[in-house]
């Protein structure tokens, strides 16, 4: 794992020599530059190392999430029984999760930190380990879903050159797909910026065009089927999943960011970013849900396209794959860091490999996908949407000040609490997944409160359960580890 840096003790965006400003101007540094292995892990981004602007998190947001999952999620909300205009409704409130999401990033401009070594302060050190566990599985769980989509269009992208490979050419698909998100996972941050602005072009352009093909023909007022309450929550649950599993993200690609970043260009350039993508692609979905069969959605939405657009169509899904896989697997590997993996980020990245790796073929071979896709979007539900509820309500009610050097000083820090837990953030997050599991309608899991609820999917109400519940219990708390933001002039203040 990197050395630790020492915190500067500023809470606060003030910078009276404007050396954020100067070394911004002057270009990363060479300890985060493109193609070059990132040697940072968890440990906080002094003050000299950081750089770029609000406006780069546009570019990740947005290249992250023109991935053709959301095409999926925007059919799936259809076969649910709504109409065109109601599934896009739907896509629509979605999107603007981004706002919240994007926000979250300030975090890691305050502390130069990751999502995950923030959130000790809400479930204390010891406390944030099982949650962190559990966000990891989570999060090696859509980079294999964001795989899988790949390498079947891979794979359909083979069979119109003529390869009918069987097990072989999927085998191939999925070797390729892996080795694109492995290699700019693995140089890191820098890398993951450039190549996501840079595939956004590509799949911005690639994308409109698949939009003007698709949409003109919808059967706007053609439900599927009658959508009720059930249709209708989990159509939500299922365009809400994708935003709220980067809840514990969003840190780890604003920690290079100057101080002075402010909360309201992160937001709106973060959220927009976020909101174009995953709306324009969900409303792609919805609209080729009325026109075809979408059991197999690449295959369903490739029969809508003329012949010379086909190939163009299969290397966007891929492409898309690749953006959305980096950017879960980078991030794992922090999370790896944060659960203690004695190892530097980029070594601790080969473990979130190989699992993905090993789940992407136990998907490819023995699974049937879709199927698989909507139990693991309704389901992941229950540890997120409260999580992040959690997390969400301390930063809130924290205004993003923390004490840096207590994050990662272990029982001498002010977030150790009692013997390393919060009593107050595992008690709020327990409840919100209990309420979430008790109203959760998924084909591996329906709560006892599904049926008199009319077959409603009410978890995510997780989240705001869980953070007022962590309110209530955490505001003394809160208050005593809550660092005053100090003068610029002030000396670093000393752990808590």
């Amino acid at each position: 794992m990197a050395q630790q840096q020492p915190d500067t003790g500023r809470t606060g965006t003030a910078d009276p020599d404007g050396a954020a400003d100067r070394h911004r101007a002057a270009g990363p540094p060479e300890t985060d530059e493109v193609f070059r292995v990132e040697t940072h892990g968890i440990d906080p981004i002094p003050d000299g190392e950081r750089h770029g602007s609000a406006k780069d998190v546009f570019w990740l947001w947005f290249g992250s999430n023109l991935t053709f999952t959301y095409v999926i999620n925007g059919a799936l909300a259809v076969s649910f029984g709504l109409t065109f205009w109601q599934a896009t409704a739907v896509i629509v409130l979605g999107g603007l999760s981004f706002f919240a999401i994007s926000a979250a990033g300030l975090s890691g401009v305050r502390t130069g930190t990751a999502t995950l070594v923030i959130s000790r302060a809400a479930f204390g050190v010891r406390g944030n380990w099982p949650a962190g566990l559990l966000n990891w599985i989570v999060s090696i769980g859509y980079t294999i879903v964001s795989t899988v989509v790949g390498t079947l269009a891979l794979e359909a992208f083979f069979a119109d050159l003529g390869w009918h490979g069987g097990a072989a050419a999927r085998a191939l698909a999925l070797l390729i797909t892996l080795a694109l998100t492995f290699a700019v996972a693995m140089w890191g941050h820098a890398t993951v910026q450039f190549a996501e602005r840079q595939m956004a072009y590509v799949l911005a352009a690639g994308f409109a065009a698949l939009l003007v093909l698709v949409v003109p023909g919808v059967h706007a007022t053609a439900p599927a089927g009658p959508a009720g309450a059930a249709g209708w929550s989990l159509a939500f649950v299922v365009m809400l999943a994708g935003p709220v599993s980067y809840v514990p993200m969003p840190a780890d690609y604003t920690r290079y960011l100057p101080r002075t970043t402010s909360l309201r260009a992160l937001t709106w350039w973060g959220a927009l970013g976020g909101f174009l993508s995953s709306a324009a692609l969900g409303v792609i979905g919805a609209a080729a849900a009325t026109r075809t069969e979408m059991t197999d959605a690449v295959a369903g939405t490739e029969r809508l396209l003329p012949g010379w657009f086909q190939a163009v169509f299969l290397a966007l899904v891929l492409l898309g794959s690749v953006t959305n896989s980096i950017i879960t697997l980078y991030s794992s590997s922090l999370n790896l860091q944060v659960l203690g993996i004695p190892w530097s980020r980029a070594k601790a990245i080969w473990i979130s490999a190989a699992v993905t790796a090993l789940g992407a073929l136990g998907a490819l071979f023995l699974t049937d996908f879709t199927e698989s896709l909507l139990s693991f979007l309704s389901l992941l539900i229950i540890v997120f949407a409260p999580w992040g509820g959690v997390f969400l309500a301390d930063m809130l009610m924290r205004r993003c000040r923390y004490d840096t050097r207590a994050l990662h000083s272990g029982p001498a820090g002010g977030y150790w609490y009692r013997a390393g837990y919060h009593p107050a953030g595992l008690a709020a997050l327990l409840t919100g997944m209990l309420f979430a599991a008790l109203t959760c309608h998924s084909d591996l899991w329906t709560g006892p409160l599904v049926a008199p609820l009319g077959g409603a999917d009410l978890t995510l109400l997780g989240a705001p359960v869980a953070g007022l519940v962590y309110w209530a219990l955490a505001r003394r708390t809160v208050a005593a580890t809550t660092p005053f933001p100090a003068p610029p002039e002030a000396a670093p203040h000393p752990a808590a």
